[in-house]
């Protein structure tokens, strides 16, 4: 059989593809632990800087097995969830490249990236209620966060699907391209590594979880997540690669 998901690295970029594309991509528990796994690796190796998550043959991801679903299993990983990432996110950025449909639970799993880029043919919905069920990966949750209620709501209700120049409309995804959507994410995945690793990951982490916080209490949430990083090598090289005029070295501490 062949491998589920498909893991290379790329000039410091983890490149992670959904290998099922006689299903459309459609997540298994198998693939679900693997992407859950290679985001482990992404944070656990020092040279990567990134990742980008992708699917075989022209889709991204229809959602969950449904024939697997009718077994009794479910398309999640322990810690993160349906697609391994949809209530965990490693600490370095992930960036999903769709093409075609990413749809259901396909959508919630480019949500939970930090950074989506499209095909011009892509599409995006969640159509859980068409089959009696509810987009619960994150779809009905995130949506109202990133839209206005009554587009969250016609979405999550109708169970109909927008495309990708709809999707850019509205700020859910941040760029749209008549190639192929990896070799555009893979432009913005270098400009990422390009940067200070430690910097990197302390803003992810801030635009990530900064909107719990309490205005009263932003400076006392961000100081664990940038001290270390303003007492860093990196910090150091950073602006002596800048008065020196060249590139900088990172060390990643």
């Amino acid at each position: 059989m062949e491998d589920e998901v498909l893991v290379t690295e790329r000039g410091g970029v983890l490149e992670v593809t959904i290998n099922r594309p006689a299903q459309r991509n459609a997540m298994t528990r198998a693939a679900a632990q693997a992407i859950g796994a290679a985001m482990d690796r992404l944070d656990s190796q020092g040279h990567l800087r990134c990742a980008i998550l992708t699917g075989a043959g022209g889709s991204f991801c229809a959602g969950m097995d449904l024939k697997g679903f009718l077994r009794g299993e479910l398309p999640v990983d322990e810690r993160g969830g349906f697609g391994g990432i949809c209530t965990w996110t490693p600490k370095k950025p992930v960036i999903a490249a769709v093409d075609g449909p990413a749809l259901a639970g396909g959508f919630e799993l480019a949500l939970a990236c930090d950074l989506i880029v499209a095909h011009v043919d892509a599409r995006f919905g969640i159509p859980e209620v068409k089959r009696g069920l509810v987009a619960a990966g994150g779809g009905v949750v995130q949506l109202p966060r990133l839209l206005p209620r009554a587009l969250a709501m016609e979405l999550a209700l109708t169970g109909n699907s927008i495309d990708a120049r709809r999707a850019l409309e509205l700020g859910l995804i941040n760029r749209v391209t008549d190639g192929s959507a990896i070799e555009e994410a893979r432009t913005l995945a270098l400009a990422i590594a390009a940067n200070g690793p430690l910097a990197v990951a302390a803003s992810k982490g801030i635009v990530r979880d900064s909107w719990l916080w309490p205005v009263e209490e932003i400076n006392t949430h961000q100081t664990p997540y940038v001290a270390h990083v303003f007492a860093s090598e990196d910090a150091r090289e950073g602006a002596r690669a800048f008065a020196e005029k060249r590139a900088p070295e990172w060390k990643g501490r």
